[in-house]
């Protein structure tokens, strides 16, 4: 007896266009190439959630050089201060200390200074 897709062909078609829903053209509701447009953003999604992670670390180190130069220091004397004085605050708290509170970035500026 053959064995008929029914359902099942239609609920993978549905899955697929669903996740092209709004792509532009024939990418969002032709099945071909949605399922080609749908496969290179999964692939763009994974690469780019590390290139993401990447960026936010460059921002944080501008954003730390930045205010230890007002301090008078350079980033790398101060992260090189911070290690030598026992202080392990990551790079995303001290980029937001550095933006949001001067002064308590300040501190640890000077701390940074006394522990080189």
């Amino acid at each position: 007896m053959r064995v008929k897709t029914g359902i099942v062909r239609r609920r993978r078609h549905k899955k697929i266009l669903k996740a092209a829903k709004g792509f532009r053209g024939a990418s969002g509701d032709a099945l071909k190439q949605a399922k080609q447009a749908t496969m290179k953003a999964m692939a763009y999604s994974t690469r780019d959630r590390k290139v993401n992670k990447r960026r936010m670390r460059q921002l944080w180190i501008t954003r730390i050089n930045s205010a230890a130069r007002l301090n008078g220091l350079t980033y790398s004397v101060f992260m090189n201060g911070l290690k030598k004085a026992g202080i392990e605050l990551d790079r995303k708290v001290l980029a937001d200390l550095a933006l949001n509170n001067a002064a308590e970035f300040a501190k640890l500026a000077e701390t940074a200074k006394a522990a080189r």
